[in-house]
């Protein structure tokens, strides 16, 4: 359920909404705008009828939520949300670059993409992910980028490695697709309070990628992102492409700032000057290359 305030609710009045929906056994999400107050009833909203909450002083309108997502719906909050990671705005305006960093050569982006596990993508070796050598290259590219003033995002290919990623002391934890239904991962990294992407996996669809994160925020964590790094294609050359009608849905219906991951979709008919450009248009706040 969505309650938006009067402009000239006070805040009395929104605790007495904020106490209501607490009786009835839901949780409140409340956005504060520039001119409106805007409360989400997380929960089976079942248990209220909109006229009920439009009679209480203050409330200008109720509204069933249609989408199985709350607290990340642009109904709950109209402005976009901004994450800060070591001064650096993610979210506030389109198309900040992240470059992946290779070996120890820093690139000259604001904040610095690692994927120390890339190797480890098989069932065998990815049991081998806590390995003293590994954990020393990872820990010293952290700390070279840290030291230049640059967040690092670190992604994970397993639960087994948000554990690592943590000690290492990386900024955000970036979530591949193939992680997306991993719910016993979407608790554990919903009980932190670091900033999170979590990528649309290639086999799904939107609908399906915001209830994961939905998934996330319930369990407390709202340092979200919403990462796009390909879906099926096909031409058989190309087997991934961008998909660029998800990130202009995802951003037309989410606050949440949307990440595109162009740095393995590269190939033969779509360099990486076209990719950037079709991630721009299509209005991703971040881009990974």
């Amino acid at each position: 359920m969505i309650i938006v305030m009067q402009r000239q609710a006070t805040e009395t009045q929104i605790n007495q909404v904020i106490q209501l929906i607490r009786q009835r056994g839901l949780t409140e999400h409340i956005s504060r705008g520039k001119e409106r107050t805007i409360i989400g009833a997380v929960g089976d909203e079942r248990v209220f009828q909109p006229r009920e909450l439009e009679a209480l002083r203050g409330v200008e309108k109720a509204m069933r939520v249609v989408q199985d997502w709350r607290i990340i719906s642009r109904e709950i909050q109209v402005e976009n949300t901004v994450i800060t990671v070591r001064g650096l705005k993610f979210g506030e305006k389109q198309s900040q670059i992240v470059s992946t960093l290779t070996d120890y050569n820093l690139p000259s982006s604001d904040s610095i993409f690692i994927d120390p596990f890339y190797q480890c993508a098989s069932p065998y070796s990815v049991l081998q992910h806590n390995n003293q050598q590994q954990m020393h290259t990872m820990q010293q590219q952290v700390t070279l980028a840290h030291q230049a003033g640059k967040p690092v995002w670190l992604r994970i290919r397993d639960v087994r490695q948000l554990e690592p990623a943590l000690q290492v002391e990386a900024d955000i934890i970036y979530l591949g697709g193939e992680l997306m239904t991993n719910r016993a991962l979407l608790n554990e990294v919903g009980r932190l309070n670091i900033p999170v992407v979590l990528c649309k996996d290639k086999h799904h669809q939107v609908d399906d990628w915001l209830l994961a994160a939905e998934h996330i925020a319930l369990s407390g964590n709202h340092h979200l992102m919403l990462g796009e790094a390909g879906t099926l294609s096909l031409d058989r050359s190309a087997p991934y492409r961008l998909d660029i009608e998800a990130i202009v849905k995802a951003k037309s219906i989410s606050h949440l700032p949307i990440v595109a991951n162009i740095s393995h979709l590269v190939h033969a008919y779509m360099d990486k000057t076209t990719l950037l450009s079709l991630a721009q248009a299509a209005g991703a706040h971040i881009i990974i290359q």
